[in-house]
Parts: structure tokens; C-alpha cells; sequence
């Protein structure tokens, strides 16, 4: 009787949930297509490509009403590729966050509330430092991105609620994986067509414009393998198979010559091996997974070698000049704040430093201010919790490893410290599975359609 009480819907709660989930969602659509616009009217395009574009927004839109799954499995397959802004991701996803929104397939009784608070509050923080702001339509553009992935990650914690559609999720984003870092290290070594596409000089970078975001996009993936490699839940593929995607996606955080990306994965691998191994009956897997990363490495050790890259590799390991720059600008981020307490407004740091922040709380304290900046690390330090809770608990986001998701988390948080990740489609992902795993148990079986 208590567990029907808890799970019987509240219908005027529900119902000024929803009308604020329309309203704020329509919003937001309308800002993501006005910043949008606003990026074509500054840069654009040509005839063909703006046709191209049209007929796949409205071919996504078709896909979206008939195949809403498809067009979800598509847009995150599309997030390998963020060549500019918005990318093809993001159209597909606010096709199909308006589609949600239409169809009423669009809730927040799926996600913590502390979460709909936190990313709420930050959003707000925007507004309220816009009022400093020195480019008025480079603080919409960049709100625009912060806005949508903001909903977007509230969206697919929504979406995520059964064994089906996590499955869809994670194998969507495994493909587009491991189908950028192949392609991105053959472009590298060999004359593949086309090879300009997908590196930058001597260092891979995918369809990212950065080969700095390349890498720890395929870091996520790795430790989902790593962790299904040594207990199968969601992916029917054999062990060699997944042995040679993990090298695949190894190499490609490897050849991106990204330091960061590097902490990330370290940190990401560290963290999963203490966890298996801390588990009942982990220590097996720990040391399994262990000698297989052994194999990889060696592996990598032999390509390195193989293509006379140990030469730049020690040279980006190193020290660069460019760095005491770096840790000089966040310095000033600092500075920023004490002058300006509610922040300078988003996307405003590049307009009064020659270099990026290179620091996503540091951005976060200067474009948001002080209350900014900490209710952004509440929100990563919220879903840190979260993300340990359910590997104490054993709970999983419905198949997808909680230690697996702890470690991506944690490697992340290690890379924000050395990269702007606030924008990081990948990242909201993450934290959106981690946040569909701490409400799964609220939830009954019954939700598993």
C-alpha cells in the first residue's frame, strides 16, 4: 500500500510540472533556433548545404514522429561528429525533445530533484550575469548551447527508463566510437581519403574541431567495454571483439596526443580496477581486466613504435610553453570575480582574455560568479554521489555498469580542470545515465517498456 502511495501520480503537482516542462522546453527550442540563426547570418552557408540541411531536418522531424527510438539512436550516434554549432546531434535531439514535448513523452519524475534544481539554478545564473555581458550575441550563443544541454540532459534521463532503450543508448554511442577513432588513426597512418577531415597535423581529432574533445569523448566508451568485457550485461558481442574495439578506442585517446584526455583515462581506468576489485568476488575480474590492459598497452607500445611516434609522444607528455600561459589565465578568471561577483555572462571569458579558460570551474566562476561556479560543482559533486551511491548499492542504470560510469565520471572531473567541458555533449550524457540509475529503483517493473 505504501509503494502504491509513493508511485500514485500527483495530478496538480503533475500538472504544473508539465506546464512548466512545455513552457521552459519551448523556450528553449526558441533560443537554440534564434542562436542558431544567428551563427548562419555570421557564417553563411552555402545554397546546397543549407537545402541538405533542410531536408534532414525535416526528414528527422519524419523519423522523430514515426520511429522515435531511430531518431534517439541517431542523434547519439551523432555525437561523434561536432565540427561546428549546433552539430548534427543537436538537431536531431531538439527534433525529438519537441517531439516529447508534443506527444507528452517529456517528464522530470525520473530525475532527482536536487538535479531539476541545480541545472534550474545554473540556467538562471546565466541570465542573471548577462547583464555584463560585452557580446551580446556571442552570450546568446553560448547560453543557447547551455540551455539545450541542460534540458537535453534532463530529457534523457527521462528517456532512459528500461533495459531497451539503455541498450539503444549505449550501443548507439559505442559505434560512433569506435568508428571515429578507427577511422580517425587510419587517417592518421595511411592515405585514406579524405584523412584532412579527421586529423589536425600529426594528432587525430575525428569530427571533432578538437582533437582535445576527441579524446575524452572515446574515454567513456573504453571503460563501458572495459567493465561489459569482464561481466556481460547489455552487449551480445564476443570477447574478441570487444578486446579489439577497447584497443581501438585506447589508440584513439592515444594518438590525440590530448595530456587530458590521457588523466582522463588513467584516472577512469584507476577507479573502475579499485572498484571490481573491491566487490564481492571482483577480484578475478579486477585482475582479468588488468592483464588485458597489459595486452593493450603493449599493443599500443607497438604501434607508437611501429609508426615513429614516440618522438612527438614524449614531446606532448612534457612540459609546454604555452602552459604557464594557461594557468596565468585562470588566474585571471579569478581576478574576474572578485570584480564582478555575479560574473562577466557566458561565453564572455574570451572576450576579455586572449586564451580560454582551459578550466571549467574557472569559467564557471568568472562568467557566473562565485554562486555559479558552486552550484556547478553541487551538480558534478551531486552526481558524483549519486554515481558511487548506486555502485555501493550494486544498482545498475538498467544494464549499464555502475562502476563504469563512476569512473568516466571521475576521469571527467579530473579533465575539467584542464579543459572548458561544460559543453561536452558526452559529458551531459553521462551524468544523464548516472541520474536515470539513482531514480531506477523508485520505479517498478512496470516502466520497463
Amino acid at each position: 500500500m505504501e509503494a502504491a502511495y509513493r508511485l500514485a501520480p500527483r495530478r496538480p503537482v503533475e500538472a504544473m510540472g508539465r506546464a512548466l516542462i512545455v513552457v521552459g522546453g519551448a523556450f528553449a527550442l526558441i533560443v537554440v533556433f534564434l542562436a542558431a540563426g544567428l551563427v548562419l547570418a555570421r557564417n553563411p552557408l552555402p545554397l546546397p548545404v543549407l537545402l541538405a540541411a533542410g531536408i534532414g531536418l525535416v526528414a528527422t522531424l519524419f523519423l522523430a514522429l514515426a520511429r522515435y527510438n531511430a531518431a534517439v539512436a541517431l542523434g547519439v550516434l551523432l555525437l561523434a561528429a561536432v565540427r561546428l554549432e549546433p552539430a548534427p546531434a543537436d538537431i536531431v535531439f531538439a527534433v525529438a525533445i519537441a517531439t516529447a514535448l508534443a506527444t507528452g513523452r517529456f517528464g522530470l519524475e525520473r530525475v532527482p530533484l536536487s538535479v531539476t534544481l541545480l541545472v534550474s539554478l545554473f540556467l538562471s545564473l546565466n541570465l542573471l550575469a548577462a547583464v555584463e555581458v560585452i557580446d551580446a550575441a556571442r552570450a546568446m550563443q553560448f547560453f543557447a548551447i547551455t540551455l539545450y544541454l541542460g534540458i537535453f540532459g534532463l530529457w534523457l534521463t527521462g528517456y532512459v527508463r528500461s533495459v531497451r532503450r539503455a541498450r539503444l543508448v549505449l550501443v548507439a554511442y559505442l559505434v560512433g566510437a569506435v568508428v571515429s577513432a578507427a577511422l580517425a588513426c587510419l587517417a592518421l597512418f595511411t592515405p585514406l581519403p579524405g584523412r584532412e577531415a579527421f586529423v589536425t597535423g600529426p594528432r587525430a581529432q575525428g569530427l571533432f574541431k578538437d582533437p582535445n574533445v576527441f579524446g575524452p569523448f572515446l574515454v567513456p566508451a573504453a571503460l563501458l567495454l572495459m567493465e561489459e568485457t569482464v561481466k556481460p550485461r547489455l552487449l551480445r558481442l564476443r570477447l574478441p571483439t570487444k578486446l579489439l574495439f577497447i584497443g581501438l578506442l585506447a589508440a584513439g585517446v592515444l594518438f590525440s596526443f590530448s595530456r587530458a584526455a590521457w588523466l582522463n583515462l588513467a584516472v577512469g581506468t584507476a577507479v573502475l580496477l579499485l572498484v571490481l576489485a573491491l566487490r564481492r568476488g571482483g577480484g578475478r575480474r579486477a585482475m582479468t581486466l588488468f592483464v588485458v590492459l597489459l595486452l593493450a598497452a603493449a599493443a599500443l607500445f607497438a604501434a607508437v613504435s611501429a609508426t615513429s611516434s614516440s618522438g612527438f609522444l614524449r614531446e606532448r607528455a612534457s612540459l609546454q610553453v604555452y602552459d604557464a600561459q594557461r594557468f596565468g589565465t585562470q588566474v585571471s578568471g579569478i581576478d574576474i570575480a572578485t570584480h564582478y561577483p555575479l560574473g562577466i555572462g557566458p561565453g564572455q571569458f574570451e572576450r576579455v582574455s586572449e586564451l580560454s579558460a582551459h578550466n571549467t570551474y574557472v569559467r564557471a566562476l568568472a562568467e557566473e560568479g562565485v554562486l555559479g561556479m558552486l552550484v556547478l560543482l553541487g551538480l558534478m559533486l551531486a552526481t558524483l554521489g549519486f554515481a558511487a551511491r548506486s555502485v555501493a548499492l550494486g544498482r545498475d542504470t538498467y544494464g549499464v555498469g555502475s562502476a563504469a560510469l563512476l569512473a568516466a565520471w571521475c576521469g571527467i572531473l579530473a579533465n575539467s580542470m584542464f579543459i572548458d567541458t561544460l559543453h561536452w555533449r558526452h559529458l551531459w550524457l553521462l551524468a544523464a545515465l548516472i541520474w536515470a540509475g539513482a531514480a531506477a529503483a523508485r520505479y517498478p517493473s512496470r516502466y520497463l517498456g
